[in-house]
This record gives C-alpha cells, sequence and structure tokens, in this order.
C-alpha cells in the first residue's frame, strides 16, 4: 500500500533557507543576524539538514566550512526551491488581490505589433503571475468573442452594438505591392482606375458570419486568405496588392518585400481602433 506520509519531504524550507544563508554570509554567525534567528538555531538547522539527507554538506578545510560535493548540489536545488516557493506566495498574494490568474485579449490583426507588443510587456514585468492568452482576429472575429464572452479585453475597430469602447489610436492605411508588381513600376501617382486592373490581396473576416466587408474593394479579381502572414507572403510573390496600416507596411518594405504604392483617390484610408472591455470602460494601464 502507498503510504502518502512517505512521500512528504524531510527537509523544511527553513533548512534549506538556513543552508543557503551560511553559504551566502559566509558563516553561521552572519547567516543567523541575516534570518533574525539565534546562531545555535541556525547551526541545529544545518544539522536536521543533513541528517534528513543522510551526508554532510558541510567539511572542515583548516578552520573554514566548505561545501561537500553533495552541498554544492544541494545548495544549487535550493536556490530554485526557494526561488519557487517566493513566486507562489507572490502569485498568491497577487490573486488575492483581485488580479486574474488569466487575461484573455482579442486584438484584430491590423493592430501594430509595435504599440501591442511593449504594452504587453509592460504588463507582464508589473503582473508577472498573470497568463496572457492573446487571441488574433480579423474584422468581426474580436467582436464575436466579446459577445460570446470568450474575452476579458478587446482590440477592434469594428465595436459591437450594446457595449463601449475608449478610443486607443486611429491607423492609416497604405496601398502596398511588391517592387516587381506592375503597380509599383508605374513610375507615378496611381488612381483607382490603375488598381481596378490588377488583383487585391484581402484576408479573411474570422467572424462566425463572414459578412462584414469593410475597406476598398472594389477590384473583379481579389485573393482571400485566412492570415496576414499569408497576405504578406503573397504580397512578397507579386501576387497583387493590398492595403495595409502604415507601421507594417513600412517593416515589410524596408527588405525585398512589398512596397508602398502612392495612390492620388486612394492613397490612404483611416479607421479607429476602439478597445472593448465588456460591460464597462475602464483607463488603458
Amino acid at each position: 500500500m502507498f503510504d502518502i506520509k512517505s512521500s512528504f519531504p524531510r527537509v523544511s524550507l527553513d533548512h534549506w533557507r538556513s543552508l543557503v544563508a551560511v553559504v551566502d554570509a559566509g558563516g553561521y554567525a552572519v547567516a543567523a543576524e541575516v534570518l533574525g534567528k539565534s546562531q545555535s538555531t541556525v547551526s541545529h538547522s544545518v544539522q536536521r539538514l543533513e541528517q534528513a539527507l543522510g551526508t554532510a554538506v558541510f567539511r572542515i578545510q583548516g578552520r573554514r566550512a566548505v561545501l561537500t560535493k553533495v552541498g554544492e548540489m544541494a545548495l544549487r536545488r535550493a536556490r530554485v526551491l526557494l526561488d519557487e516557493a517566493a513566486d507562489i506566495e507572490r502569485m498568491a498574494h497577487t490573486l488575492a488581490a483581485g488580479i486574474e490568474a488569466e487575461l484573455y485579449i482579442a486584438v484584430d490583426a491590423i493592430f501594430p505589433n509595435q504599440v501591442l507588443l511593449p504594452a504587453i510587456a509592460d504588463f507582464a514585468e508589473a503582473y508577472p503571475g498573470t497568463r496572457v492568452e492573446l487571441e488574433e482576429s480579423i474584422i468581426s472575429g474580436a467582436a464575436d468573442l466579446v459577445r460570446q464572452g470568450h474575452v476579458q479585453l478587446a482590440i477592434t475597430p469594428h465595436v459591437p452594438q450594446g457595449w463601449l469602447g475608449d478610443h486607443l489610436l486611429r491607423l492609416e492605411f497604405a496601398c502596398v505591392a511588391s517592387p516587381q508588381h506592375p503597380l509599383d513600376q508605374l513610375g507615378r501617382t496611381l488612381t483607382d482606375r490603375d488598381l481596378l486592373q490588377y488583383r487585391q490581396l484581402v484576408v479573411r473576416d474570422s467572424g462566425e458570419r463572414r459578412d462584414l466587408n469593410t475597406g476598398w474593394l472594389h477590384t473583379e479579381q481579389r485573393l482571400t486568405v485566412s492570415t496576414m502572414g499569408t497576405r504578406i507572403q503573397a504580397l512578397c510573390e507579386g501576387l497583387g496588392f493590398a492595403w495595409s496600416p502604415l507601421a507594417p507596411a513600412a517593416e515589410v518594405s524596408a527588405g525585398p518585400g512589398p512596397a508602398p504604392c502612392e495612390s492620388s483617390a486612394t492613397a490612404t484610408r483611416r479607421i479607429p481602433a476602439p478597445r472593448i472591455t465588456p460591460g464597462y470602460v475602464c483607463p488603458w494601464c
């Protein structure tokens, strides 16, 4: 029969803490001051540790006590164990303060990563115990996730009916194409008539109904894909042109891929990108 008591460790965190303190402080006396205990208590704690391990963790070398091979291994593992215990305590305090253990965010794929990822990094540093689940969506996808209650925060230009949103920024779009594409070879400002002659690359709505069309969609020739990554690859292959947020477009044009095209009537278009917090409006931190 399995004895649950035999699976419990015989060494407590206090024992491991005493070992680490003695090594870091360079002796029992200073370690006792650091831990706020008597020297005899710290010494007894290390002795109990050695009894539980069945071997010595220190050996006398001259007038100094140095770690044995087992002691060196135990010290490394003790530091990890104490760090993990401290992390558990911090997480418990965080949860007790009402901070979520997990945060589910829906973000429209047009939202620039140059803005999103630094914000997530700042959040992760402030709340390391919170796991972030990021759902990237297209057009009405984020609004669907809000209505279904699957996310706690959404960044989308399409605020679902009955919800409130805060304005974050206004995105400006540019027409982009590969440097090898005929549109980029014209050498002049483009017109709508120019664009109508070529294939437009579009990312499919990730919402359930997929019935929401946005932006400039006037071409008869169209290639619809499911992800932004596939559209970028199609641009690089010269399969067509697309409307892209200016920040990502600038990133792509820095290499051999798509470059912004000048257009008179359709050079740029702007859409709002509000943040939606289901049920209420709160400031972005």
